[in-house]
């Protein structure tokens, strides 16, 4: 497995992620740059340029005609994906880490740092793709209490939305009612990345807390648990086989102390139902930012805080690899 490695950004990666088709991948970065690139051979399609500060968040429609991006200038942004042109604007009164389109694109979620006295909110909005102009008034703002929200995602059908918490909690949000239905206490520090499914049915959760988790949507009963040797930035679920992809590493600000492998900053794949380690792919220098695997299963990509994204393709071994229980 011979990754393809991605030099378009300068400074560390926050998110990566494939369109719905698989055949173009969105990275963004804290060099306030976002990038769309051919996935089947990590040539470059273009960027997405105007946001005055990190780009901590980017997603696509399932056409792939529409990108949304959120960032550190306390703006998210919807841009015309073929032609890089801004679209329209969403003003904050804090950075946008988060944002996602729903399953049927009509509507765009977005969650808000807690900064200098502005709480943390998760913001919906209606979205028109026959036009340029959108509405500057959400549908819906929910606001998590007591702790704020670091990550959200979609759950299946637009009808609910989970949260993952500053403390390590979860919450399953109504967002129409703008109530939340259910709350449970997930990992025992801050929740890095939320994946779901492609149905909505489940999700995984990664913490700082050196764990991973599988929760059902709808009740938030936790379903397993993989355990790493350092902290989980990020956690993604494969749809071919029966596999998990963790990454992190050590602290970016302790990275200078240690080399690559004490540093811990592999690949890490698990059985999604026995919960044991399989295999490791190795290659990136500082802690991995971002993982996503691409919908049909063929390769994953990952994002570090060296500020490249390796993007690669499993060989035939990966697929006829079984488990042996």
């Amino acid at each position: 497995m011979i990754p393809i490695l991605l030099q378009g950004h300068t400074r560390p990666l926050t998110q990566v992620k494939f369109n719905a088709d698989g055949d173009l991948l969105m990275t963004a970065a804290k060099d306030k740059v976002a990038s769309l690139w051919y996935s089947h051979n990590g040539e470059r399609v273009g960027t997405f340029t105007g946001h005055q500060g990190s780009v901590w968040s980017i997603d696509s429609n399932k056409s792939s005609t529409l990108v949304v991006t959120g960032s550190a200038d306390n703006t998210a942004r919807l841009w015309h994906a073929e032609t890089g042109r801004m679209l329209h604007t969403w003003e904050f009164p804090t950075a946008v880490k988060r944002v996602e389109f729903s399953h049927d694109d009509r509507y765009v979620l977005m969650v808000t740092e807690e900064r200098m006295g502005h709480k943390c909110a998760i913001y919906v909005f209606a979205i028109d793709s026959s036009t340029p102009e959108q509405s500057a008034e959400p549908v819906a703002v929910i606001w998590p209490s007591p702790v704020k929200a670091t990550v959200a995602a979609w759950g299946y059908l637009d009808k609910y939305i989970v949260a993952g918490h500053d403390d390590g909690s979860l919450t399953l949000y109504d967002w129409r009612y703008e109530k939340d239905v259910a709350h449970t206490p997930a990992h025992s520090e801050t929740i890095t990345d939320l994946q779901m499914w492609k149905d909505g049915s489940y999700f995984i959760t990664s913490s700082k807390d050196k764990t991973a988790r599988l929760f059902e949507t709808r009740t938030l009963n936790p379903l397993k648990l993989y355990k790493a040797d350092t902290g989980i930035n990020t956690a993604a679920m494969t749809p071919t086989q029966d596999l998990v992809i963790l990454g992190g590493g050590q602290a970016a600000s302790e990275v200078t102390t240690t080399s690559s492998r004490q540093g811990k900053f592999e690949s890490r794949f698990y059985h999604k139902v026995f919960e044991d380690e399989v295999g490791r792919s190795k290659g990136h220098f500082g802690p991995i930012n971002t993982i996503a695997v691409i919908p049909d299963g063929r390769g994953f990509a990952s994002g570090s805080e060296d500020g490249y994204v390796r993007l690669h393709h499993f060989d035939p071994d990966y697929f006829a690899f079984k488990y042996d229980y």
